[in-house]
């Protein structure tokens, strides 16, 4: 399960976050494709991407050795460096250029080199804790939960740890029952409410993706700020009534 975020930075250009397991990272994917953006240079993309798996913690060597034998739980809250998370979000919304790490999940550390991303319209945010904290959750104005069955979210990560992160399977399975399970339970599913919209079936639900699409699209060109005369701060402006205007609604 995952969710999708939405939010205007200070300089009231549009910022979009995604929360999510890795079926979020699909979704992003399918948002890109569908706004060709994936055909555009890095230089001069509206919208850019970004995953919370980059955002592990630097372990300490205690941390590491049990995160090389299956141990440690990456799926707790107190696995992500929610300050640098922070810092970086304020300088994406101030349209800075920012330094992204690069996780190596071998070796359980970020690896030297980091990843630049330019300022953006709007961002894609995806991970699995990011409405867990509430000065990050905060920051968005728009919220979407991506909903996948159980047996989905384990068939991905077993395909995805043994052939990206030469894990064996019984580990996998380990790892499963013993963190990923429990923390979902835990610290994902509970972070449900705080979702605007719940998308079922991921990546697979395009009627849902389009219309996240089309809403994008609709920041791009200014045509939801002209619709709701505005967001400032990401505080919504109810738009004031014309004195000719009826105060009666239609039954």
């Amino acid at each position: 399960m995952s969710e999708l975020c939405i939010t205007h930075s200070i300089k009231c250009q549009p910022f979009v976050k995604m929360v999510s397991t890795r079926e979020s990272s699909s979704v992003c994917g399918k948002i890109m494709e569908l706004l060709g953006q994936n055909k555009i240079d890095h230089h001069q993309r509206q919208v850019a991407i970004l995953s919370q798996d980059s955002f592990y913690r630097v372990l300490t060597s205690e941390q590491k050795a049990k995160a090389l034998k299956g141990q440690f739980n990456f799926d707790h809250p107190d696995a992500f460096d929610n300050e640098l998370i922070v810092k970086t979000l304020c300088d994406i919304m101030e349209g800075r250029t920012v330094q992204i790490p690069v996780y190596d999940f071998v070796t359980h550390s970020r690896k030297e080199e980091t990843v630049t991303v330019y300022p953006a319209d709007v961002v894609l945010f995806e991970g699995i804790l990011m409405f867990y904290s509430q000065e990050i959750r905060d920051l968005f104005q728009m919220k979407l939960f991506v909903d996948t069955d159980a047996d989905t979210r384990l068939s991905r990560r077993v395909l995805r740890d043994i052939s990206e992160r030469g894990r064996d399977l019984e580990q996998v399975l380990n790892q499963y029952i013993t963190f990923v399970k429990p923390a979902f339970e835990e610290f994902c599913l509970p972070t449900k409410k705080y979702a605007d919209v719940i998308i079922p079936r991921g990546a697979d639900n395009l009627v849902a993706i389009n219309l996240i699409v089309q809403h994008i699209q609709d920041i791009l060109t200014g045509g939801l700020t002209k619709r709701s005369n505005g967001y400032l701060n990401g505080h919504n402006t109810p738009r004031k009534r014309h004195p000719s205007e009826s105060s009666s609604r239609p039954h």
